[in-house]
C-alpha cells in the first residue's frame, strides 16, 4: 500500500503543480501588463523594469493562494481520469483499494495542500502585499488605497470621532488627517485637520493643525476656528490599525483580522464584512480536501479516449463555480447578515455534500 500511496501522491502534486504554475503564469503576464503603465507613469521618479518585476513578483503568493483550490481540483481530476482510462484504477481495486481507503488516501495528502494554503493567506500574501505597497509608495511618495484613504471610528469619554487618514509616508507618518467630533446625539461639535501627524504612546502628534470648535447657542451655533503648530490628540488607535484599514480585508492575516474587528465592534461599528473574512480564512485551505473529494469520483468512469480532455473542462467549470459561488455567499451574507462562520462555510459544505454524493453514486450504483 505503501507503493499505491506514493504513486498517487507523485502524480497529483505533479499535476496539481503544472496547473497551478499555468494559472500562475497566465496571471503573472496580465500583472506585468498592467505594471507597465506605472512603468510609464513612473518612469521619471526612478521606477525601472526591475522594479516592475518585482512588484509582479510580489503578487505571486495572492494568486497562489487564490489559485490552489481550483488547481488541486482539474489536476486530481486529470489523475484520477487517467487512472481511470488505462485501467489503473481498476487495477487497484482488484488489488484491495477500497473507496474508503482510497478517500481517506486523498484526504491524507489534501492536508498537505490545506498546510501549503493556510500559509499563503496568512503569512506569506499579506508579508508579500505589504512589500508591494511600500515598494510603490517609494516612487508614488505614500502608502494608500485609493482616493479616500483610511477611515476609522472611536469612542472617548460622551464623544465619537471620525478619523480619515488620506495616506501615510515612506518614513511613516501620518498624511492629510481629519478628525470629526460628534456629540452623543450625533451632532457635529468641532473638526480637527493636520497635514502630518506621528503616532505615539496612545497619543498622536499632529503637525500644521487647523482646529474648528462649534459651540451650540440658543438659536445658532458660534464657530470658533484656531490654528495650531502642533497638537498632541489622544487616542487608542494604534499604528497597526492604521496600516490593516490601508490594506484590503482579503489580504490580512487572521491575527489583525481579529484586533481589527474587535476595534469595530468596541466602537459600535458594522464588522459582518471582516468577519465573514476571518471565517474565510479560516475555511478556505479545507476547501482542497473538498476539491480532491470532488475528483475522486472521476476515477469510477469508464473513459473512451479524448474524454479526458471533456471532463477535465468540467472539472475546471466546477472550480470556477465554487470559486463564484465563494464571492457570491460573502456578499450576500454581507447584504443580509448572515452569520459569518455559516456564510464562508457554506459553499465548502455544498460541495463536499455533491461530491460524496457522487461518490457514492459511483460506487454503489454503478
Amino acid at each position: 500500500m505503501k507503493t499505491v500511496t506514493r504513486l498517487f501522491y507523485r502524480e497529483i502534486l505533479q499535476a496539481v503543480g503544472f496547473v497551478a504554475l499555468g494559472f500562475l503564469a497566465l496571471f503573472e503576464f496580465f500583472d506585468m501588463v498592467e505594471e507597465l503603465q506605472n512603468l510609464t507613469k513612473l518612469a521619471s521618479q526612478g521606477y525601472t523594469l526591475a522594479h516592475a518585476l518585482l512588484s509582479v513578483a510580489f503578487k505571486i503568493p495572492a494568486h497562489l493562494y487564490d489559485l490552489l483550490p481550483i488547481s488541486v481540483l482539474i489536476g486530481s481530476i486529470f489523475v484520477m481520469a487517467r487512472l481511470a482510462q488505462s485501467s489503473e484504477f481498476t487495477i487497484l481495486r482488484t488489488g484491495g483499494l477500497g473507496p474508503g481507503r482510497a478517500l481517506g488516501m486523498l484526504l491524507r495528502m489534501g492536508w498537505i495542500f490545506v498546510v501549503i494554503t493556510a500559509f499563503l493567506g496568512d503569512y506569506a500574501s499579506p508579508w508579500a502585499e505589504q512589500q508591494g505597497l511600500l515598494l510603490k509608495a517609494r516612487f508614488k511618495g505614500d502608502l494608500t488605497t485609493g482616493q479616500t484613504g483610511a477611515w476609522l471610528r472611536e469612542r472617548q469619554d460622551d464623544a465619537q470621532y471620525t478619523i480619515n487618514i488620506r495616506a501615510i509616508g515612506q518614513d511613516g507618518t501620518m498624511r492629510d488627517l481629519l478628525i470629526q467630533r460628534f456629540d452623543t446625539d450625533g451632532a457635529l461639535r468641532g473638526t480637527l485637520t493636520a497635514k502630518q501627524g506621528t503616532f505615539g504612546n496612545n497619543t498622536w502628534t499632529l503637525l500644521d493643525v487647523e482646529r474648528l470648535e462649534v459651540n451650540p447657542l440658543e438659536s445658532k451655533a458660534a464657530l470658533r476656528r484656531q490654528h495650531l503648530a502642533q497638537l498632541d490628540w489622544r487616542t487608542e488607535i494604534t499604528r497597526d490599525m492604521v496600516s490593516v484599514a490601508l490594506v484590503s480585508a482579503e489580504r490580512m492575516n487572521i491575527w489583525d483580522l481579529v484586533i481589527y474587528t474587535r476595534h469595530l465592534k468596541e466602537n459600535n461599528q458594522n464588522a459582518l464584512q471582516y468577519d465573514i473574512q476571518l471565517w474565510r480564512k479560516v475555511f478556505y485551505p479545507l476547501s482542497c480536501l473538498v476539491m480532491l473529494t470532488l475528483a475522486l469520483p472521476f476515477a469510477y468512469l469508464h473513459f473512451r479516449s479524448g474524454q479526458i480532455a471533456t471532463h477535465v473542462f468540467g472539472g475546471v467549470m466546477a472550480g470556477i463555480s465554487f470559486y463564484l459561488l465563494n464571492n457570491v455567499f460573502s456578499h450576500v451574507g454581507n447584504l443580509r447578515n448572515w452569520e459569518p462562520w455559516i456564510t464562508s462555510a457554506a459553499p465548502s459544505l455544498i460541495y463536499t455534500l455533491i461530491s460524496l454524493a457522487a461518490f457514492g453514486w459511483m460506487v454503489l450504483r454503478r
